[in-house]
């Protein structure tokens, strides 16, 4: 009854769900209406669904993906995500799967379309896709569900208790819930997930820092023999802090480069209208996109600030970070991103308060001396001049965010664990 109900108020917004989420793309409309463009799986291979939103839940899924397919050779797997900046990502960083598109709708229609089309035995939802239809139809096929490296902040919580017999509902299909912390188990067994079905495994992103793709020469000789301070995963009004503090940081420290990588692509014009503003040179690493061709202009060859306008390359550069800010945590809503990610090279890491989707790695990074919460442009400043002036102190720091990290790793090996016996068992 509840899931008739919920469709029955989710239809009428379906056309502007699609039209929202691709546009007048007609490849990208039939894959959000479920029409996947796959072959039937051959003999008795099993066939795989992993579901991640974006381009983070991909680097989280891909050790897991790349573990099923070294454990069960034969093994099929296909890829869905919310974004086309997802898709590409997973193309990239899981090369082997059988279908890289956007998800369907969640709809009945869709979702059974891109069922019967893809035809999997398992399905593997990763962190927060929490969409109903999803689990009623892969139950209704008969299909193993499982969620991977699952959490749900305390605000979603608290957005989903105004629909928790639904959420319960859905819930209560999947076989196993592998949540990233006891918090995100708990809040899973009060939206009504079975309690013996939900089991904490940690986070599949902390495993293992070595596993970034390999930086490409031209990024690699970007500022080669001096300090740099990257900005990563930036969110709106945060490059123009990063920028402030950096222009207060060249006083002390003329050397100093930059690298600053905003969250969404499509934000990369914001970033360089900042930088045109106040004046300092830089160049865009889409400008170095072929190995070997030059900059624009000896000027931008001459750069110490790169602005980071291409897909998946952050997490190989944290590589060469001396020391790093995560954004989206300087004000509220976003819930910040990864600090593992640099933390996982040994580099210093700083980051606002507002970063509680990130609240395990942070509060252990914090406790350690591994990281700083910085408030504003004077603030990050202070921090980075700090480490800076102090290469031991920094080192102390970047060898206990290293190490932080590592304790916290685990989460694949505990993750595949259990769904070998998932796989085993279909």
């Amino acid at each position: 009854m509840l899931p008739l109900l919920y469709n029955a108020i989710w239809y009428p917004a379906l056309p502007f769900a699609l039209i929202a989420s691709a546009g007048a793309d007609a490849a990208a409309c039939r894959e959000r209406l479920g029409i996947a463009a796959v072959k039937q799986p051959l003999g008795n291979r099993k066939r795989v669904w992993i579901h991640a939103a974006s381009v983070g839940e991909i680097e989280a899924v891909r050790p897991i993906a790349l573990g099923l397919g070294r454990e069960f050779p034969g093994t099929e797997i296909a890829v869905t995500t919310m974004t086309t900046a997802g898709r590409e990502a997973a193309r990239r960083r899981i090369p082997d799967a059988i279908a890289y598109q956007l998800a369907p709708l969640d709809s009945p229609f869709a979702v059974r379309s891109f069922l019967r089309r893809l035809k999997p035995d398992v399905m593997l939802i990763a962190e927060t896709e929490l969409w109903p239809n999803y689990f009623f139809e892969a139950a209704k096929a008969k299909i193993t569900i499982a969620i991977i490296n699952g959490r749900i902040s305390a605000r979603s919580a608290q957005r989903y208790r105004g629909i928790r017999r639904l959420i319960g509902e859905a819930l209560g299909h999947a076989d196993v819930i592998l949540a990233q912390t006891e918090d995100d188990a708990a809040r899973y067994r009060s939206l009504g997930a079975p309690s013996e079905r939900v089991i904490v495994t940690g986070n599949t992103k902390f495993d293992p820092g070595d596993t970034a793709p390999a930086i490409r020469p031209l990024l690699a000789e970007f500022a080669a023999s001096q300090p740099i301070l990257i900005a990563g995963s930036t969110a709106p009004g945060e490059e123009r802090s990063v920028i402030a503090a950096y222009q207060e940081l060249l006083r002390s420290f003329p050397r100093l480069a930059l690298i600053v990588a905003p969250r969404h692509l499509e934000r990369a014009g914001e970033a360089v209208a900042i930088l045109q503003e106040v004046g300092l040179p830089f160049v865009q690493a889409s400008e170095l996109a072929s190995p070997g061709q030059p900059t624009t202009s000896e000027t931008k060859a001459d750069a110490s600030i790169l602005l980071l306008d291409t897909m998946g390359e952050l997490r190989a550069l944290y590589r060469r970070a001396t020391i790093a800010f995560v954004g989206g945590s300087l004000e509220p809503g976003r819930g910040g991103q990864n600090p593992a990610e640099p933390a996982a090279f040994g580099v210093p890491v700083m980051f606002g308060p507002y970063h509680e989707n990130q609240r395990e790695p942070a509060q252990a990074l914090l406790e350690t001396g591994g990281a700083r919460i910085v408030r504003d442009a004077s603030e990050i400043a202070s921090v980075a001049a700090l480490w800076l002036n102090d290469e031991d102190a920094r080192g102390v720091a970047g060898r206990n965010a290293q190490g932080t990290v590592a304790r916290l790793a685990g989460g694949t090996l505990a993750t595949l664990s259990h769904l070998r016996r998932l796989m085993q068992s279909e």
